[in-house]
C-alpha cells in the first residue's frame, strides 16, 4: 500500500477515535448531571444541586392521585409533629441544613424545584416513605423561595374535595412569598376522623399551620362543596372561628363577585359550611392572626378556566397581605415554639 494512503487511513483512524471520545465525554457528563439533579429515589434535586425544573401542578396532582379512602396513613406522634413543624420554621429561618437535618430525623427531606410556569424556586418538604409500604400520609409543605414568606394557603382535604389541591397550587403560583401546606391523604383514610387534619390537632398538617401562625402568617384554607350543599351559591366565604380576617373576607367576597361568582357571606347571612369547627381557625382566632375559611362548589373546581377566575380573586388578598408586610401592618414574631405548644 503506498504511503500516502497509509497516511489518509491513520488520519480517518485518529478523527473517529477523537470523534467517539467526544460522544462518550458528552453521554457521560450529561449522565452524571441528570443523576445529580435527583434524589436516590428518582425524585426532584435536593441538597447541593441545581434545582430540577417541573410543573408544579402536575407535580401535586401526581402526588394527591393515589390517594383513597383505604388506608395511607399513620397518626404522628406529638415528638414527630413537634420534628417537621421545626424543620419547617427553621426553613423560614434561612437555615437551610440544619432544615434537612432536623427534617430527616423523621425520614421528611428537603428539595429544590423550579415551577415551569411561574418560573419561581420553590423548597419542598415531604416524606421519603411516600409511595411505599410504609406510606404514613402525613403531606407535604412547599415554600416560595424567590421572596420572603408573608402568607399561607391551606389544603387540608385533597381529592376528598376534587381539585381543591389544583386551587392551592394556583393560589401558591399567584403572589409570591407564600407557603403551601397541603395534607397527604385521602381524609376517610384513617381510623375514624383520623385523617381529617382540618378537624384534628394531633397531625403533622395542623403543627405546621401553627407554626405558621406563631410567626403571624395570615392563611387561607381552600375547601370543596357539593353544589347542592349551598344551591344558589359558588362560593362560600368565612372567617373560620374568629373576625381578624373580615376585611380580607369583604375584598375577597367583592373579588369574586367581580369574577362571576355567586358568594354567600357569612358574616351577612348563614351558611352551610362556615369553618367552625375549624381547628386551623381556632389557633389563628387564639392569635388574632387573620385566617380565611372558602368553600368552592364542584362547578367551580370542575373547570380550569374557573380555577384560574377564582385564583384571581384570591391573588388580591394575599397581594393585600403582602403589601401588609412590606408597610409593616403586620409583625412577624420571633422564633419559637408552635403555637401549638
Amino acid at each position: 500500500m503506498e504511503s500516502g494512503s497509509l497516511k489518509r487511513i491513520t488520519i480517518v483512524a485518529t478523527a473517529m477515535v477523537v470523534l467517539i471520545g467526544g460522544l462518550f465525554l458528552t453521554v457521560f457528563r450529561s449522565g452524571t448531571g441528570t443523576a445529580g439533579a435527583r434524589s436516590a429515589d428518582g425524585r426532584a434535586a435536593t441538597s447541593g444541586t441545581a434545582a430540577a425544573r417541573i410543573d408544579l401542578e402536575h407535580r401535586v396532582t401526581d402526588f394527591t392521585a393515589s390517594f383513597g379512602r383505604d388506608g395511607g396513613y399513620r397518626p404522628p406522634t406529638e415528638a414527630e409533629r413537634a420534628t417537621v413543624a421545626g424543620g419547617v420554621g427553621l426553613l423560614l429561618d434561612h437555615r437551610e441544613q440544619a432544615a434537612r437535618d432536623r427534617l430527616a430525623e423523621v425520614g421528611f427531606v428537603l428539595r429544590t424545584l423550579t415551577d415551569s410556569a411561574s418560573g419561581r424556586r420553590f423548597a419542598e418538604i415531604a416524606d421519603s416513605h411516600e409511595g411505599g409500604t410504609g406510606n404514613r400520609g402525613w403531606g407535604r409543605i412547599y415554600v416560595d423561595l424567590s421572596a420572603p414568606v408573608h402568607w399561607s394557603v391551606q389544603v387540608p382535604h385533597p381529592v376528598a374535595d376534587e381539585d381543591s389541591e389544583k386551587l392551592g397550587v394556583g393560589v401558591l403560583r399567584g403572589t409570591p412569598g407564600g407557603v403551601m401546606v397541603l395534607a397527604g391523604a385521602h381524609r376517610r383514610s384513617g381510623e375514624g376522623n383520623a385523617a381529617d387534619v382540618a378537624h384534628r390537632q394531633d397531625t403533622v398538617f395542623d403543627a405546621v399551620c401553627a407554626e405558621l401562625v406563631h410567626r403571624r402568617l395570615p392563611g387561607i384554607q381552600v375547601h370543596g362543596f357539593a353544589d347542592s350543599s349551598q344551591p344558589g351559591s359558588d362560593v362560600i366565604v368565612s372567617t373560620g372561628k374568629a373576625d381578624d380576617a373580615r376585611a380580607e373576607a369583604r375584598a375577597l367576597a367583592a373579588a369574586l363577585t367581580d369574577h362571576g361568582f355567586d358568594v354567600c357571606r357569612s358574616w351577612a347571612r348563614d351558611c352551610s359550611l362556615e369553618g367552625r369547627t375549624n381547628e386551623q381557625s381556632g389557633v389563628a382566632a387564639a392569635f388574632h392572626v387573620p385566617f380565611l375559611h372558602v368553600e368552592f362548589s364542584r362547578s367551580v373546581r370542575s373547570g380550569d378556566r374557573r380555577i384560574a377566575r377564582a385564583v384571581l380573586a384570591i391573588d388580591t388578598v394575599t397581594a393585600r397581605w403582602d403589601a401588609a408586610y412590606g408597610q409593616g401592618t403586620i409583625t412577624p414574631a420571633s422564633p419559637s415554639a408552635s403555637a401549638r405548644a
